[in-house]
């Protein structure tokens, strides 16, 4: 009895097909042992039940030709016809022997009990199954795939003249009212069993049908959001390169007009660095809106490639502040395009700048792999020595590694950041050639 305040959880059993699918898992282990078991099963009917009763043995010849079709039953999914056109043959074989000769497979000079339900040969519903369940690529009409299973009913449908009479009477006598009543379920199973099989191929067309729409559909919308993003990363490059870069370039031609006219020569070298600087946020938006241009899919002009940046620089700065970097390069560094060159120098100096910021102290490695076809960047560093200044620490807007990750990733590469045993590492992986269109 619940008390106030108490409440019922509902509890969800698992279906049977969740509970198969999670202690099986769907594919070609599933259908092995599937096979598998059906096999046995029709080894089992043909050595055993009935069969082990009635069936001159002939020195195991007989069973051995029961076992044929139970053996096939292996190849029930490649060749489910095959398997069907020799059930049933077999099953027509054994009906014109007793025919012509009473007697020479069966025993019928002798009474037997024979166990329900009956059908010869013993595989036909696992044969009738088959056949319907299993259509190959362009399959087969459906009265086309039915032949071999007609052919099975008909032998079937005779078990008078195949069987003992004496064994059939006493078995009707015991389980129904007539003969008939024995054939019509020995009918009806091998026809239960081919209407499950159309059951379980339709089943499956319309499943396979649905997981085509929905991966159509994921593609369609997959190509949809590639569009969208397609055409707002034209909408930026238009107006970086409409507002941004021409503002820009005023800046440099203002420089150059500064340095020209300044009385005093600090005044001039101030002049000139802002113009060289200018110059080179220039360069990188040109870059960038490239970048942002460019149709992955479409062949663009390249790049001129060059060399790598050098990376001895930004080391020697962290080390001029007190932090221990080390510097490891490995390999030769290929000729790269400048785009590539100019985000392995940022993601440098990000990743040494957030160890400076975020773990004083601590001894830092850059490791640089080059490869035939890109460079792979690694900085690591281990704990911090000491606490961390709490205002140099909240500086900066906080979104340098996701500008990072979406910089790499423009480019095509790769990104990854995150805590490394007990420090912090950053990890790029670039190409060395980035098709970008021309601005």
């Amino acid at each position: 009895m619940l008390r106030a305040g108490a409440y019922r959880v509902p509890v969800h059993l698992p279906s049977p097909r969740s509970a198969l699918a999670r202690l099986v898992p769907p594919g070609r282990s599933r259908d092995l042992a599937a096979d598998a078991l059906v096999v046995a099963v029709g080894v089992a009917l043909s050595l055993g039940g009935d069969g082990g009763t009635i069936v001159r043995p002939h020195g195991g010849a007989t069973l051995a030709l029961f076992l044929v079709p139970a053996l096939a039953l292996a190849f029930r999914r490649r060749a489910p016809m095959t398997v069907a056109w020799l059930t049933a043959g077999l099953a027509a074989l054994v009906w014109a022997v007793e025919q012509a000769a009473p007697g020479t497979l069966l025993r019928v000079d002798a009474d037997h009990s024979l166990r329900p339900p009956v059908w010869w040969t013993p595989t036909a519903p696992l044969a009738a199954y088959a056949a319907m369940a299993f259509p190959r690529d362009g399959a087969r009409p459906v009265w086309i795939r039915a032949l071999p299973v007609a052919a099975l009913l008909v032998p079937v449908g005779a078990l008078g003249d195949v069987l003992p009479g004496s064994a059939m009477r006493q078995f009707s006598s015991q389980e129904s009212d007539s003969i008939e009543a024995l054939v019509f379920r020995s009918v009806f199973v091998v026809a239960v069993a081919a209407l499950i099989g159309m059951y379980v191929a339709a089943r499956r067309r319309v499943v396979q049908a649905l997981t085509e729409r929905a991966e159509r559909a994921e593609r369609e919308r997959h190509l949809l959001a590639e569009r969208a993003r397609a055409e707002e990363r034209a909408r930026l490059a238009a107006e970086m390169h409409d507002v941004v870069a021409h503002r820009v370039t005023l800046m440099v031609l203002q420089a150059g007009a500064l340095r020209v006219r300044a009385p005093d020569e600090p005044t001039r070298d101030a002049a000139e660095e802002l113009r060289g600087t200018g110059c080179l946020a220039l360069e990188e938006l040109r870059d960038v809106i490239g970048l942002l241009r460019r149709d992955p899919a479409a062949a663009v002009p390249a790049a001129d490639a060059g060399p790598l940046p050098d990376l001895s620089a930004l080391v020697a700065e962290s080390a001029a502040v007190g932090v221990p970097v080390e510097l490891v390069e490995h390999g030769d560094p290929p000729p790269a395009s400048p785009a590539v060159g100019r985000t392995a120098y940022r993601v440098v100096q990000e990743a040494l700048t957030n160890a400076r910021k975020h773990a004083p102290g601590a001894a830092v490695q850059v490791d640089v792999r080059y490869r035939t076809d890109g460079v792979t960047l690694t900085v690591r560093n281990v704990a911090a020595s000491r606490e961390p200044d709490a205002e140099l620490a909240a500086s900066g807007s906080g979104m340098g590694l996701a500008g990072l990750r979406e910089r790499v990733e423009l480019i095509g590469g790769t990104f990854t950041a995150g805590p490394h045993l007990d420090g912090y590492q950053v990890e790029a992986s670039l190409p060395a050639y980035v098709p970008v269109a021309e601005p």
